[in-house]
């Protein structure tokens, strides 16, 4: 079996139950030092056999699935699977080879940086919708046509940005193109690590904050009303408010289970 298992954000902590046990049972584990703590090792057997794959390609890390046909191999990554992972060749080439595979989701690192800026990203009568995105960078080939930061800032939404850390100027000239200059923003850096950095801005700002924390990696800039101050009152414990488990109560009153 491999096991694709998300090494959370940063934190050693933060990674799930399952995470856990699957790294205990692993014969062979393979993690990227660049992107992963070697602390999240410390959930690993000691008998396990370790690749660093910082350096690997992708026929490395294949070559080792071919070695190991019968063992308990975790292939680390970092943060969630679902967003730039990489883990879909991974897929194809395990339905391809007739290999065993789960998915071992992770606390992911837009949950991590929502923790440290305190800010849902999600508020009522401000923001419903979250995008995650990206600028074009060396792997430009890889984003289809009108896909771009530019064309989602339009929207007004809540926006995060992976990947942009090194593009400070440009990421600031495209969400320009659709939020105001004081719309409210922040550059979050290698979330939950020991070196973590929060920084609140505008987007009038954002270039010369993100230059000012000197990283180029590891960096997620989020964009967009909600993460302004005191937001409205959500209806869903508003005393006013029914639901399925909850009767609507008029003013004066305190909500209780019915007699």
């Amino acid at each position: 079996m491999i096991s694709f298992v998300g090494a959370g954000p940063g934190a050693a902590d933060l990674v799930t139950l399952r995470a856990v046990d699957r790294l205990a049972a692993a014969d062979v584990v393979i993690w990227a030092s660049s992107l992963v703590p070697e602390a999240v090792l410390a959930h690993a057997s000691p008998a396990a056999e370790v690749h660093d794959s910082a350096g690997m390609t992708f026929e490395d890390v294949a070559a080792i699935y071919e070695a190991h046909p019968d063992a308990a191999i975790v292939r680390l990554h970092s943060g969630d699977l679902s967003l730039y992972s990489a883990l879909q060749e991974q897929v194809d080439w395990c339905l391809a080879h007739d290999r065993e595979f789960e998915i071992v989701p992770g606390v992911g690192s837009l949950a991590a940086a929502s923790a440290a800026l305190a800010r849902e990203l999600t508020v009522p009568a401000v923001a419903q919708t979250v995008i995650a995105t990206r600028l074009p960078g060396r792997t430009a080939a890889s984003m289809p046509a009108g896909d771009s930061v530019a064309a989602y800032a339009a929207h007004g939404a809540t926006l995060a940005v992976y990947l942009s850390g090194a593009r400070a100027a440009q990421l600031q000239a495209e969400l320009l193109t659709g939020y105001a200059p004081d719309t409210p923003a922040a550059v979050v850096v290698r979330a939950t690590w020991p070196d973590e950095q929060v920084h609140v801005t505008t987007v009038g700002d954002l270039a010369a904050t993100m230059a000012a924390t000197g990283a180029r990696t590891t960096v997620l800039v989020l964009v967009g009303p909600a993460l302004a101050g005191a937001a409205p009152r959500c209806l869903l414990y508003d005393p006013t408010y029914a639901h399925g488990h909850r009767r609507r109560s008029r003013p004066g009153t305190t909500t209780g289970r019915p007699r």
